[in-house]
Order: C-alpha cells, then sequence, then structure tokens
C-alpha cells in the first residue's frame, strides 16, 4: 500500500495523522502545498479544499484526519482504539471534541487584539477543563498510547508555546492535562511530526498575521 499525505506543515489537523503514521510505523510520503496558493490538482482531489488529503495507492482520496487516523488503524494493527465498544465510542466523541478545541485555540492564537483574545482564552479554558475530567494519564485511557492521544498532541504542542504567565498557571493548575501533555510531548512520534523549527515557524506566522500574542510566544 503506498500512501501519500498531502499537507501544510504547519496544520495541526495534518500532525494527527502523521504522529498515527509515525507512531505505527507506516511508511509514507509527504507532499506540502501553500494553503494560501493551492494547486489546481489538490482542488480537484480534495472536496474542501483542506488538509490534510490522503491518497492511497496514487488514486483514492481520503480526507479529514479522524477518518485518516481510523483507517491507519484499520489497515495497519494493533489497533490503536480500545477493545470495548463502549470505550471506543466515548474516545471517538472526545476526538471531535478536540477539533473545537483546536478552533478555538486558533482563535486565540491568531486574533490581533486583547479583547478578542480574552474572549477565545475564557472559551478555551471552559472547554479544557471539561477535558480533565475525562482524563485518567498518562495517556488519555491510561497507559496505553490511543486514537485520542493523536488527537490532542497537536494542540498540547501548541499551548506548550504560549509563555504568558497567566497563561502558564492556568495550564499548570490542570494537573492531570500538565500531565497527559508531558507525556505526550516526550514521545518520538510527536517530536518527529512537526518541522525541526516548528516554534520558529509558527512565531513568523502569528507576526506576519498581526496576532496579539505574536510578541508573547
Amino acid at each position: 500500500m503506498k500512501i501519500e499525505l498531502i499537507s501544510f506543515a504547519l496544520c495541526p489537523y495534518v500532525q494527527r495523522s502523521v504522529i498515527t503514521l509515525l507512531y505505527k510505523g507506516v511508511e509514507f510520503k509527504t507532499t506540502y502545498i501553500d494553503l494560501n496558493d493551492k494547486p489546481e490538482w489538490f482542488l480537484k482531489i480534495s472536496p474542501l479544499g483542506k488538509v490534510p488529503v490522503m491518497r492511497v495507492n496514487g488514486n483514492t482520496v481520503i480526507f479529514e484526519s479522524a477518518v485518516i487516523n481510523e483507517f491507519l488503524d484499520e489497515t495497519h494493527p494493533p489497533s490503536l482504539h480500545p477493545k470495548d465498544p463502549v470505550r471506543r465510542a466515548h474516545n471517538r466523541a472526545w476526538i471531535e471534541f478536540g477539533s473545537t478545541l483546536l478552533v478555538d485555540l486558533f482563535h486565540m492564537l491568531r486574533t490581533t487584539n486583547r479583547s478578542d483574545f480574552s474572549e477565545s482564552e475564557v472559551k478555551l479554558f471552559d472547554k479544557l477543563r471539561r477535558l480533565e475530567q475525562s482524563t485518567t494519564g498518562p495517556y488519555f485511557n491510561g497507559d496505553d498510547f490511543s486514537l485520542v492521544d493523536s488527537a490532542y498532541a497537536p494542540l498540547f504542542m501548541r499551548l506548550d508555546l504560549v509563555t504568558l504567565p497567566h497563561i502558564r498557571q492556568q495550564l499548570a493548575n490542570l494537573t492531570r492535562l500538565q500531565q497527559w501533555s508531558d507525556s505526550l510531548l516526550q514521545l518520538p512520534a510527536v517530536q518527529q511530526s512537526v518541522p525541526d523549527d516548528f516554534a520558529e515557524r509558527t512565531r513568523n506566522y502569528l507576526r506576519d498575521h498581526n496576532s496579539f500574542l505574536a510578541r508573547n510566544l
């Protein structure tokens, strides 16, 4: 099976799938595109015009990170989902919740003024506090890495770049989430899922978009 992942280097949704590929040891090719200048061939194969898109054997197209990860999990055992169907459904629900958190974090990082930043921050941390109530540690389900962990690692990697003292304190108060974050950020599959200069690229991206937070990263 030949796998090609079409990517934008800073996209957290792409990173979800890269983590799964690396953790499972799946051989794959990465093709990078510029989201500000999407090539015609990409628009023809991506129904939503978004990354990630995965091509299998050069022709079959799969899109949406959660769907890509489910496909990888089914075709490259062992599974990274719990065996119990109730727990498995629970995990899938929290993966979807994680997608909304990434949207909230994106708004917080990209906003250009303090008022909007504060509003986004409140919204994000309300959800993070709810998330913490469902975590076990050191990973989401306990000792075993799962697809939920693939889904949340990009969120924690970006939060780890935010150095504002009051943000750091709020994160420190979420002790189970902090433990989960620490466990994920130490994994080779997570560390290798972004370019070596990921932090600097992220800072430059936010500066280029006149982000309120840019000077605090």
